[in-house]
């Protein structure tokens, strides 16, 4: 243990948090540590010194966030079941031990806090762990991680559990939840952050923001930095900026026998490459840093709503209009109902630099056709990133099947059109989300991303409440995507992939996998980290 914290000690020496009692930094010019509390508190920021500071006063209620997730796959390795239920005497004794060692909280089935910590962001999950391990350091990540190895449980990792198919949660295993892990440490003049695995991206953008800097980060607040970046990481920075893994310059990871590693490009570097896209499958991740960029406060945002008769023609401006934008320019758009029940096609552009650059920029998108809604104003980024959380809220059921496209051409213009009109519920939606620009220009080797020349990422959202209308929300997805399929490039961004199966896994990775293979049969021969898009030791 001595030897396991000395090590833990060296990694946040040579890292950017260097915290002494007090909340003093040292060695880190200009850096600043923001300790988020866990649910319940909220904070904004203030200094009481150049060099000294805490969090007092109020960010709104922080829920759980999350690490990349998903699908378990059979192997020859140790039955990761049902061994914590019906406990020998032993294994009472070593849950008993891993409590008394833990900095954290470990939650049991017989908790008064059971059923509300087992909930995931995805409310048509409902599964019951044998315990959740609410991890207060990396130290209590791998007494976790070595617990479950030694019962042969099976384990699940959670930070913000976002994760559409709920594979951050599993029946009678173990729940390794990094979610009160909140530290970030920016150095504003490195612009460098260094961000615990729980926090979330409201909460990351609003540590950055405080300094003028932002990196890409996802589009809803409540999304997880973790399970985001070790899939890739979309979000209106990308165009300009690369995917978030694209910005990850380090990261700090508990690996299947226990280990605590720093990993960078001169550091362990296959593993790196591995965590800059390649999911969940290598360990877990307890923190990232990355490079930052100037941002803001208010980007120029230009949205335009489309009657569903218009729909169309918006279409195929939107694809020309999308594949022409330079990089400082990220346009998004949805099929959607309105509260009167009417379908429309939506359009949101926005421009990443000076609001006065991006008016002739988005100039277009105002003055085509004849919207039934249009708004161009400033707004400021941390409003932008939190603009859809509405449409997303904790508890709902929902289900989503997404491909790329290169384009949207007339067929899938009309695929498109004809089954979003069969949509279930009037909260259904079809996304597209827009990728390219300085995400194509990264080679596909450089890291386990390697759809890079896709321009779009499509996908329906079925979203609703009633356990009964389970059936027929997730065909309509299922049928709108397979009415799609003949256009798509055939690949799939990994964090949009739900339970799928292994050729989707591969067709997520393409001639990366299988470095990804050989790379987890270095770090996880057993497969011990199953619950994600499962790469097997190759």
């Amino acid at each position: 243990m001595a030897d396991r914290r000395r090590r833990h000690a060296e990694l946040r020496r040579r890292g950017l948090e260097a915290a002494v009692p007090g909340g003093r930094l040292e060695g880190v010019q200009g850096a600043e540590r923001r300790d988020i509390p866990h649910a319940g508190s909220v904070d904004e920021f203030c200094s009481s010194s150049s060099e000294e500071f805490r969090f007092c006063g109020r960010l709104g209620p922080m829920r759980p966030c999350f690490l990349s997730e998903p699908r378990a796959t059979a192997m020859e390795i140790p039955r990761q079941t049902d061994a914590l239920s019906g406990r020998s005497h032993s294994s009472n004794a070593a849950i008993e031990q891993l409590r008394q060692g833990l900095r954290g909280e470990m939650v049991l089935p017989t908790d008064a806090a059971y059923n509300q910590a087992r909930v995931v962001w995805n409310g048509a999950i409902d599964k019951r762990p044998a315990a959740i391990v609410f991890c207060a350091d990396p130290d209590d990540v791998v007494r976790a991680v070595t617990y479950a190895r030694s019962q042969g449980s099976l384990v699940a990792v959670r930070s913000g559990g976002h994760n559409v198919a709920g594979l951050s949660v599993c029946d009678d295993g173990v729940v390794i939840d990094l979610s009160r892990m909140k530290k970030i440490v920016v150095d504003p003049e490195r612009r460098i952050a260094r961000a615990e695995a729980g926090l979330n991206l409201g909460e990351f953008d609003a540590a950055t923001q405080a300094h003028g800097l932002a990196t890409t980060m996802g589009i809803n607040s409540d999304t997880g930095i973790a399970g985001l970046t070790l899939g890739g990481g979309f979000g209106k920075l990308g165009r300009k900026h690369g995917l978030s893994c694209d910005n990850l310059i380090a990261a700090e990871i508990v690996t299947a026998d226990g280990r605590l590693l720093r990993t960078s490009a001169g550091e362990h570097p296959d593993l790196f490459w591995a965590l800059r896209g390649g999911g969940g499958n290598f360990g877990i991740v307890t923190a990232f840093e990355y490079r930052l960029h100037p941002l803001g406060p208010a980007l120029l945002v230009g949205s335009v709503l489309h009657a569903y008769d218009q729909a169309r023609e918006a279409m195929r401006f939107y694809d020309k209009f999308s594949r022409d934008a330079p990089d400082e320019l990220s346009v998004d758009a949805a099929l959607v109902t309105l509260p009167s029940g009417d379908r429309a096609f939506s359009i949101s552009a926005c421009y990443v630099g000076s609001p006065e650059a991006g008016e002739p920029v988005i100039a277009p998108l105002m003055k085509f056709g004849s919207p039934i809604e249009s708004r161009l104003q400033a707004v400021p980024y941390l409003q932008i990133q939190s603009a859809v959380d509405s449409l997303f809220p904790r508890g709902r059921r929902y289900y989503w099947k997404a491909q790329f496209l290169r384009e949207i051409g007339d067929g899938a213009v009309e695929a498109l059109l004809d089954s979003y009109a069969k949509a279930p519920t009037r909260s259904s939606l079809l996304v597209f989300q827009q990728v390219g620009g300085a995400i194509a220009r990264v080679p596909v080797p450089h890291s386990p991303y390697a759809n890079r020349d896709a321009a779009l990422d499509c996908f329906p959202i079925a979203i609703w409440d009633d356990p009964a209308d389970d059936e027929a929300n997730i065909r309509w997805a299922r049928e709108l995507w397979n009415a799609v399929r003949p256009f798509s490039t055939g690949g799939v961004y990994a964090n949009n992939l739900g339970d799928e199966g292994e050729e989707r896994v591969r067709d997520a990775y393409g001639e990366n996998y299988a470095r990804l293979a050989a790379i987890k049969k270095q770090y996880d021969p057993t497969n011990f980290f199953r619950l994600n898009q499962n790469i097997r030791p190759g």
